[in-house]
């Protein structure tokens, strides 16, 4: 029995219900608004009906239903764009659909309430009054379930709001193109990143625009994100010989806001909204009890007073909070949170576990051990609560060493069976990840010795017994990381960290670039990319963690999480579940509804369970339709750079005439290779007892790359100081000179013995200086007019091994030749010309361009436009194709051709990036024919 019984894209129509003998009935209604107050310590339970969202959701509909009076032009042109889509997949429900996907109705409805609020005729909100916070600025709460897609409601609200903006300047009372986004870390804050309007953005991943030229309209917002501690007053300077005093509103605004600060009447959107909330005075709470709850007080003071030092200076219209858990403290000796006054819509966990938006958690009913006295419940339910493990867990001084309680173990070994055979089905799958188990702690000595009976070989299955695939959160380290701050010295921890890097199934270039990292952004790092491929965290299977994690961790692969801390309330339980509730795939049914995936908890008392038996394990993403990046396909790898424009600028260069470099001749007589030694005593030596340092024992040491690196940077060295260029540009230049040098003849080793490549890069190596010396004799430097492309600062280099994993249900089929696990089918002219591509030997890498985000930007009818070619080609001869297949031509699709043609050149005359070419096929027949073309090129 699955618990899914309703559609993510319409309104449910039925729910969940305590039935006769304890058993689930459904009843054929949507479920009102409402949260549940679970006592854990007296195992109580009670619902709290929110009366104000119910009334609003009835409003709502009836102002739906009457084609939304009241609203603009603008906004209805969004609504319609918006709700077409879900239209359009109803027609054919046996068909999962396809990216963008529709919007889930949790999403449509929250646009549509706030729209309804701001917008819609009087007659439909007549008494209904929202209340506020008790500040100067209006608040909105829009309550979601972690997995409903709250970062898309953000980017619909952002869309909603400036298009209204710029197009009716003068409601300024309604509409701000002004948008202050914060968050409560950095983690967050990353990933929020695609809501700023640029390419690439969820404006263009969800086509929230119904037009190109709206589409061009949003890039006039101004949307700033930021972490809350952006938020934090100056610090004064404990000894001052000026006293300059408090630092003043305006300043403050001024550097809060940056650029944000030329524009009044902002819009404030707060993400994870349950860390904002104004403290009223009378509240009573310790800071104990606070962390009890997952309160942070001074946080929550800080957010909203720095938001009212903004409205003084800046006046905030109105302000839009999303949460999962939009709950403050009450202040009282129970445990009891209050739910904020300003929701105006809810779509909470219960709701997404019934429309299949997250995974159903599934928790202990009943094993064959003694249940726990009080409750009947098995032990396992909630570890925390028997006595003997509570004592155990809770003591200040426990090492590392010290043996975990027998239930703790007993549940380990339970879960752990679980996610062994979870782990054999996801390889048995193709699945690059494994399936990750998930422990939550109640303090930090606990999460040591959970590491070190894993690590150490106390965990009864061998399986778990892999200190590389094992990470313990600390959390000091990853609050300094989440505020960008140093952490202090660990060596141990920091020395296990780069462990996880070196083990990892990484390439060399990018496993150097994580080690390059401080410890906490290494931590970062590896928490933020769990069960990403070809990232830092891919290899992890067992995270151990003191509270939560941050907001933001989206690791979709949480397949088992472990409790074992005190769950003193149902918020808790919620915010711990829901960091393992995010689905892996979301494959529907011939009715529709998604297909159930499942997490299996232990210890955390969560009342939102699935129950009775039956329910497949959590399904793994299909190899045929889950399209990915193969790490051991590093070597098909295909970068670009991401050019902003081209501009044609004068330049210094640097030239050589290769006619008058003379060979270089490198003596292996006078550079040895290889030394032996032995033991002396008295000037006479052991020979019995000889021992060699051999180089060619070293391959990793004599890379090429590497001594490229070397050669470039010894001649930068030299140039520099009269070179007119910039230092990066100098480099540029010698890299392709040196590299044009190491590859011609002009480099000769007279011994057959010495040109095996090892031992000539070897040679190369111990004569570095002699090689650069020789080249830069016949370096000249000269102005010339050149097309110079202009690169993105915040993403210069584009790779097809960073594509975010994605599904179809589209044709597809696996590839060979290509980084990209598959190519999808959509026409029968690109499946031809994958099947050239992988057939030709001329072709030694290529990549469709379909969510890679390789993008050529053109002009065409005034306005700016993105041009996305359809294959990367990487052929023998070191070219790269950007090919094309159109079987039409047209004046827009010239003005993309020369557009392409200025952006090789460009690419070309700026060194770095290989040498580029561009070509187009009219006929399948024409792809056969560019191939030979381009491969008996140079």
């Amino acid at each position: 029995m699955s618990l899914i019984i309703n559609s993510p894209y319409l309104c449910p129509t039925q729910h969940w219900i305590d039935g006769e003998g304890g058993q689930l009935a459904i009843k054929p209604e949507r479920r009102p608004a409402s949260y549940e107050v679970f006592d854990a310590r007296n195992h109580t339970k009670r619902t709290e009906v929110l009366a104000l969202v119910n009334s609003i959701r009835a409003r709502v509909d009836a102002w739906r239903a009457a084609d939304w009076p009241g609203i603009t032009i603008i906004t209805r042109k969004l609504l319609e764009h918006w709700h077409a889509r879900t239209g359009e997949l109803l027609a054919s429900v046996d068909k999962t659909p396809e990216p963008p996907y529709p919007f889930y109705f949790c999403q449509l409805e929250a646009i549509e309430t706030l729209i309804w609020w701001i917008e819609g005729a009087a007659a439909y909100k007549q008494g209904i009054a929202i209340p506020g916070d008790g500040g100067p600025w209006p608040r909105l709460c829009n309550k979601m379930a972690t997995g409903a897609g709250k970062t898309t409601l953000m980017a619909m609200i952002i869309t909603w709001q400036v298009l209204n903006a710029l197009t009716y300047p003068k409601r300024r009372k309604d509409f701000s193109r002004a948008v202050l986004i914060v968050t409560p870390g950095l983690t967050v804050k990353e990933r929020l990143q695609v809501l700023l309007p640029r390419a690439g953005s969820y404006y263009d991943s969800f086509n929230l625009c119904p037009s190109e030229a709206l589409r061009q309209k949003l890039n006039q917002a101004e949307v700033l994100i930021e972490n809350w501690h952006t938020l934090m007053p100056l610090k004064e300077a404990d000894r001052s010989v000026v006293k300059k005093g408090r630092e003043s509103d305006e300043a403050y605004t001024r550097r809060v806001l940056g650029k944000l600060s030329q524009y009044k009447d902002l819009i404030v959107i707060n993400d994870e909204a349950h860390h904002a909330y104004r403290k009223p005075a009378e509240l009573k709470i310790s800071k104990q009890r606070a962390a009890e709850q997952g309160i942070d007080l001074d946080e929550a003071t800080r957010w909203i007073e720095g938001l009212d030092r903004i409205h003084e200076t800046r006046r905030i219209q109105r302000c839009f909070d999303l949460s999962a858990t939009p709950f403050a403290p009450t202040g009282k000796k129970s445990t009891d949170t209050a739910l904020f006054d300003w929701i105006i819509s809810d779509f909470g966990l219960n709701d997404a576990i019934e429309a299949g938006l997250v995974k159903t958690p599934r928790v202990v009913v009943r094993d064959d051990a003694l249940p726990d006295a009080k409750t009947l419940r098995s032990k396992l339910y909630h570890l925390y609560r028997d006595p003997s493990v509570a004592e155990d867990l809770n003591r200040a001084k426990a090492e590392p060493h010290e043996a975990l309680p027998k239930l703790v173990q007993d549940a380990y070994t339970l879960l752990g069976a679980d996610w062994r055979d979870t782990r054999r089905q996801w390889r048995d799958a193709g699945h690059v990840s494994p399936p990750v188990m998930l422990t939550v702690c109640n303090r930090t000595e606990t999460a040591a010795r959970i590491e070190h009976s894993f690590n150490q070989g106390d965990a009864h299955w061998p399986e778990l017994q892999a200190p590389t695939r094992t990470l313990r959160v600390d959390s000091k380290v990853l609050d300094k990381a989440e505020v960008g701050e140093t952490a202090t010295a660990d060596k141990d921890y920091e020395t296990r960290l780069r462990a996880i890097i070196a083990a990892a199934d990484l390439p060399d270039t990018r496993r150097q670039q994580l080690l390059a990292l401080k410890k906490e952004e290494l931590l970062r790092e590896i928490v933020d990319s769990v069960g990403k491929p070809g990232a830092a965290g891919q290899d992890l299977q067992n995270v151990i963690s003191v509270a939560m994690l941050s907001e933001g961790w989206d690791a979709k692969n949480v397949t088992h999480i472990m409790g074992l801390r005190a769950f003193t309330s149902q918020l808790l339980c919620e915010q711990v579940v829901g960091r393992g509730l995010r689905r892996v795939s979301y494959d529907t049914d011939a009715n529709g509804l998604f297909l159930p995936e499942y997490v299996n908890v232990f210890g955390v008392p969560l009342s939102i369970s699935e129950t009775g038996d039956g329910g497949d394990p959590p399904p793994p993403p299909k190899p045929t339709t889950q399209i990915e990046v193969i790490p051991e396909r590093a070597h098909l790898e295909i970068r670009w750079p991401n050019v902003l424009r081209i501009e044609s600028v004068v330049t210094p260069q640097l030239t050589i005439d290769w006619d008058q470099v003379a060979p270089l001749v490198l003596d292996p007589a006078s550079t040895p290779i290889s030394a032996e030694l032995a033991p002396a005593l008295g000037g006479a030596t052991d020979m019995g007892k000889v021992t060699a340092i051999d180089l060619e024992q070293l391959p990793d040491g004599f890379r090429l790359q590497r001594l490229m690196f070397q050669a470039t940077r010894k001649a930068c060295a030299e140039l520099r100081h009269g070179f007119s260029g910039t230092p990066d540009y100098l480099a540029v230049q010698l890299v392709r000179i040196i590299e044009a040098f190491l590859r011609s003849d002009r480099l000769r080793i007279p011994s057959r013995f010495h040109s095996d490549p090892l031992r000539r890069r070897i040679l190369i190596a111990l004569n570095i200086d002699l090689l650069v010396q020789h080249l830069l004799s016949q370096v000249r430097e000269q102005n010339t007019e050149q097309l110079t492309p202009v690169f993105d600062e915040e993403d210069p280099i584009g790779a097809t091994s960073q594509m975010r994993t994605w599904y179809t249900s589209k044709p597809c089929f696996p590839t060979q030749k290509s980084q990209i696990s598959h190519l999808v089918g959509d026409s029968a002219w690109e499946g031809h010309a994958a099947n050239v591509l992988e057939s030709r030997d001329e072709v030694i890498a290529y990549a469709k361009n379909d969510h890679l985000g390789f993008q050529i930007y053109y002009l065409w009818a005034g306005s700016r436009r993105r041009y996305v070619p359809d294959f990367l080609i990487r052929l023998a001869n070191g070219q790269q194709l950007a090919l094309e297949i159109k079987g039409t031509d047209s004046p827009q699709n010239q003005a993309k051709r020369e557009a392409l043609s200025e952006w090789v050149s460009a690419i070309n005359s700026s060194g770095g990036f290989g040498h580029w070419a561009w070509d187009v096929a009219f006929q399948p027949s024409e792809v056969q024919d560019i191939i030979t073309k381009h491969a008996e090129a140079r």
